[in-house]
């Protein structure tokens, strides 16, 4: 949980479209949207879903685990399970020479499909699921929105989900979009000659002339 943690690494958002809504609103398109695990039966290879912030297999979200004061904190949560190709083939080569072996022929394409889809049955049921949690802090009352991750393919995916589950539009705001909005110009945010490398500096000079 990197808000627990005190991590740093976040993408911040302005949420657009938000009408007035109260904590029960949260709770209850999280919970429309919530994280369903994978069925090892089924060919699903990945999950995704809401779930409270401090347990990763609780989706109950009562006013308790999501709301803090002006926050409602709360993460989305990743599952894959997916057989590696390397250990199937491994394995079926292993079971088309015992079948060889044991039959003084080779096996047909039906016979071998049928080994594959019950040899990759078998790695599956052994498997367990990769899991990954993003945590996301959202200030209802300013309207704005916090998701706690790295990766900027984790922060896209989380932002279609949010965007999704509450008909609501995430504007990033990074330093030029933050600028544009006050009405500063884009020139003005080029660093200025005291911070500037010797050989940059003539070129903000020139710029501002």
């Amino acid at each position: 949980m990197p808000i627990v943690r005190g991590a740093v690494t976040f993408a911040r958002f302005k949420v657009e479209g938000l009408d007035k809504h109260d904590n029960h609103w949260i709770a209850k398109n999280l919970k429309a949207h919530a994280f369903e695990p994978i069925r090892k039966s089924s060919e699903d290879e990945r999950s995704q879903g809401f779930v409270e912030l401090e347990n990763r297999d609780a989706v109950e979200f009562a006013t308790g685990s999501v709301h803090f004061g002006e926050y409602s904190l709360f993460s989305f949560r990743v599952d894959t399970l997916k057989v590696p190709a390397s250990q199937l083939r491994d394995e079926l080569e292993k079971w088309l020479k015992t079948y060889e072996a044991e039959h003084t022929k080779p096996a047909s394409r039906r016979e071998k499909n049928d080994a594959r889809t019950a040899l990759k049955q078998s790695l599956r049921n052994k498997l367990s699921p990769r899991t990954k949690t993003f945590d996301v802090s959202w200030n209802l009352k300013r309207a704005e929105l916090a998701v706690w991750a790295a990766s900027r393919k984790a922060v896209e995916e989380v932002e279609a989900a949010l965007e999704k589950a509450f008909d609501v539009k995430l504007v990033a705001q990074a330093p030029a979009t933050a600028a544009a909005a006050l009405g500063i110009a884009e020139e003005a945010l080029a660093p200025t000659p005291d911070l500037s490398w010797p050989d940059f500096q003539a070129e903000v000079t020139n710029a501002r002339a």
